[in-house]
């Protein structure tokens, strides 16, 4: 099977089974929303989501986080996992936002990819969510890990993965292509032990016939 043909199948079933695929992060500005996901890096959307109400209590502007104590701001995100690091990006991705962007989050790709901690997932996750626009796939982990197990990229370079997975999606289908492969990697495909044997595209990943769940399965 070519792939493309292999990527509308799965895409086609793993829309039947994860129709209502969504962006788990909690947030209510496009700044709330940059701030989430910068702080998700290497920690779950649940974790990020237990201290981003208190952040955002305390500065909920862009204006408020840059001119904050640093060891406040550590304190609060420490529970997400490098938090010294983190509170040097979401510090400094404000204070960029208040002096080259007017206090706005900006709305382009080039400019999202400006600001610290800010690369092309984070940036598509962004400006898809916050602005509609939807100019890419973001790549995380479980993006990755399926486009690799499902056969529709052999790259090592998250960018050169996405432009892979570009190639063989439709574009009005780029913006659901991360929520529902990390459903599925969360609910099957998880990293360690592929529940193989019961998933729906057993039949078409070429990943299937590899990894030691399909083995053990079978």
């Amino acid at each position: 099977m070519e792939r493309a043909q292999r990527a509308r199948v799965i895409m086609d079933r793993l829309a039947e089974l994860y129709p209502d695929a969504h962006i788990m992060l909690d947030y209510d500005t496009p700044y709330h929303l940059l701030i989430a996901v910068i702080l998700s890096a290497q920690t779950t959307d649940i974790g990020v989501n237990k201290v981003t109400p208190l952040l955002f209590e305390r500065f909920p502007e862009p204006g408020d986080l840059a001119g904050a104590d640093p060891a406040e701001v550590e304190e609060i995100i420490r529970p997400t996992g490098f938090f010294r690091n983190k509170t040097k990006l979401i510090m400094g991705a404000a204070r960029m936002i208040l002096t080259e962007y007017d206090g706005e989050v900006p709305d382009t790709m080039e400019g999202l990819i400006s600001l610290p901690g800010v690369a092309r997932k984070t940036a598509n996750i962004v400006i898809s969510n916050a602005f509609g626009k939807v100019e890419g796939i973001a790549v995380d982990t479980h993006v990755f890990r399926l486009a690799h197990r499902f056969g529709l990229s052999e790259h090592k370079d998250p960018d050169k993965v996405e432009r892979d997975l570009m190639g063989v999606f439709p574009h009005d289908e780029w913006f659901h292509v991360n929520y529902r492969f990390i459903d599925h990697g969360r609910a099957i495909c998880t990293a360690k032990r592929p529940a193989c044997g019961v998933c729906t595209l057993n039949d078409v990943c070429p990943g299937a016939f590899t990894v030691q769940g399909w083995r053990e399965s079978l």
